[in-house]
């Protein structure tokens, strides 16, 4: 985690019990670009109740369910502001898929961050045509 001026150090045969997985594959990462151009799902349940299942997906490591966290709780210009948790969470996932992008592609964090947003507005902008 350089950014983060840290280093974790896990012996090789306690790497899958400790929750290490291998980056995801290209193919993988493409299932996540597309699944944010998806139509956002947020379901009628309380938020305390989505809150717990974003947390949950964003967990996961699984980009896919990632991605959904962030396609669900992107806010276009045009939609009403995200209230702090909401905005949390989705600065969180957000986050985590532009490090494995980044890692993916091998590109910096900022750029990948770039990318997913500009997936997510250009999305947005085709809606509203």
């Amino acid at each position: 985690f350089e950014q983060d001026r840290m280093r974790l150090k896990v012996p090789v045969a306690k790497a899958k019990t400790s929750g290490l997985r291998r980056l995801s594959s290209r193919d993988r990462i493409r299932e996540a670009l597309s699944t944010l151009q998806g139509k956002s799902k947020i379901r009628r349940v309380m938020w305390s109740r989505r809150a717990q299942e974003y947390e949950s997906k964003i967990n996961s490591g699984d980009p896919v369910s990632i991605a959904e966290v962030v396609r669900d709780l992107h806010r276009g210009s045009d939609q009403p502001e995200q209230s702090y948790s909401e905005r949390q969470i989705y600065q969180a996932a957000l986050e985590r898929l532009a490090r494995e992008l980044a890692a993916v592609e091998k590109i910096d964090q900022m750029k990948a961050t770039q990318k997913l947003e500009n997936v997510l507005t250009k999305e947005r902008e085709k809606k509203a045509a």
